[in-house]
């Protein structure tokens, strides 16, 4: 089975340094030197399809653009990228939201994935009108996600649940295929809702030991609700052509962290209510010092950052027998970024994916007769490790 990797749409903009944003963080923090215009963003999406990568996720907050939006126009750029759109359900109707999933897959087949995002903050929920507390959201999302995919399979549904209601619910038009559902979290709620209704649980990029934790208890509570799941992690990257170059460039990125900066994100994030925020804090506990976690994993963007904070560091060597360790406990699908997202890209696509296409660990899914099982082609008339040959341009501070 060929491994699945995702690129990142930083739609809060880019920079050669760490933007900040991201989860648990107020709007108006993020912001780079290279705006997010569509430009910016198709340049990206067209790099990331070119080399291979199977989608590319779009966060969601009132940090970034919305991800719907952008993703659908995004879609006119672009011929086989998909897009894992983050959502968070307290904010559409769950009819709304099925229609919605039915007409992008429509317009763009087959290229949308949904990432499930409850909200892990309440400060930022409430801004949008939603008071809910962190359980209760859960719950919700769980009744949520039972009327979507009850609509996705063409039924009627009258559903009275604790939160959400409907009455002779029903689409038009149900989506094909139906786009599969990215969930994750790190709370016991968290866990019986991903186990009932994800199909792939996502991790962010906790050290081998405490992923393998996680595999199997997501694993239990699937197969208790008579279900199984795929598995997914979401990491940051920074590969070179040595293990040298590639840890200059994290200290690269590290010298540009201010204390100041440092101390005021750290201080917000430690307020979050977030079970996933609070391992990754724990990572690192706000200090610069051993940062290197577990060999090649790296926890200084969550210095800056909120959400995913670790990156893979490392030669492309390095970086490939990392995401190998982590295929081994369980990992099929890997959501990747760095920073700035177009560079990091073709260091990844270029140095990391045709050492893992030479061990039969992933095919180009552009490669004719390319899929998920067993007889996918190589790129026609090239190398295991080729890509084909799309050029893309590069225009800088788009």
């Amino acid at each position: 089975m060929s491994l699945t990797f995702h690129w990142f749409l930083p739609t809060y903009g880019d920079s050669r340094h760490v933007v900040g944003g991201g989860h648990g963080l107020p709007a108006g923090a993020a912001g780079g030197q290279r705006p997010a215009t569509l430009g910016y963003l198709t340049q990206i999406a067209r790099a990331a399809e070119q080399l291979g990568f199977e989608g590319a996720l779009t966060p969601t907050g009132a940090w970034c653009e919305d991800a719907w939006l952008t993703t659908a126009m995004l879609a006119r750029e672009t011929e086989r990228l998909k897009f894992l759109v983050a959502f968070r359900p307290g904010f559409v109707a769950p009819t709304l939201a099925a229609q919605m999933a039915a007409t992008f897959q429509r317009h763009a087949p087959g290229r949308l994935l949904l990432n499930v995002v409850t909200g892990g903050e309440s400060h930022e929920q409430r801004a949008y009108g939603d008071f809910l507390g962190k359980e209760a959201r859960y719950a919700r999302t769980g009744e949520f996600l039972r009327i979507v995919r009850d609509l996705w399979q063409g039924r009627t549904v009258d559903f009275a649940g604790e939160h959400l209601r409907v009455e002779q619910a029903r689409l038009a038009r149900v989506p094909d295929p139906v786009p599969p559902v990215y969930f994750g979290g790190s709370s016991a709620a968290a866990g019986e809702v991903a186990a009932r209704f994800s199909d792939v649980y996502l991790t962010w990029g906790e050290p081998p030991g405490q992923v393998a934790e996680k595999i199997t208890w997501i694993r239990k509570l699937a197969a208790d609700a008579g279900r199984t799941v795929r598995f997914g992690i979401r990491l940051h990257v920074i590969t070179r052509d040595t293990a040298d170059q590639a840890w200059a460039e994290a200290r690269r990125l590290l010298d540009g962290f201010s204390p100041e900066a440092v101390r005021a994100v750290q201080e917000g994030l430690a307020r979050s209510e977030s079970e996933g925020q609070r391992r990754m804090l724990a990572l690192h506990g706000g200090s610069t010092d051993g940062l290197e976690v577990a060999p090649n994993l790296w926890a200084g963007i969550g210095l800056v950052r909120g959400g995913a904070g670790t990156a893979l560091v490392g030669s492309h060597a390095e970086v490939a027998e990392r995401i190998t360790e982590y295929q081994r406990l369980g990992i099929e699908e890997f959501v990747l970024s760095g920073h700035p997202h177009v560079e990091e890209a073709y260091w990844f696509g270029e140095g990391v994916l045709p050492r893992l296409a030479d061990a039969g660990l992933w095919r180009h899914p552009g490669a004719a007769g390319a899929g998920r099982g067993p007889g996918s082609g190589a790129v026609p008339g090239a190398g295991p490790g080729a890509v084909p040959d799309v050029q893309v341009p590069f225009a800088g501070r788009a």
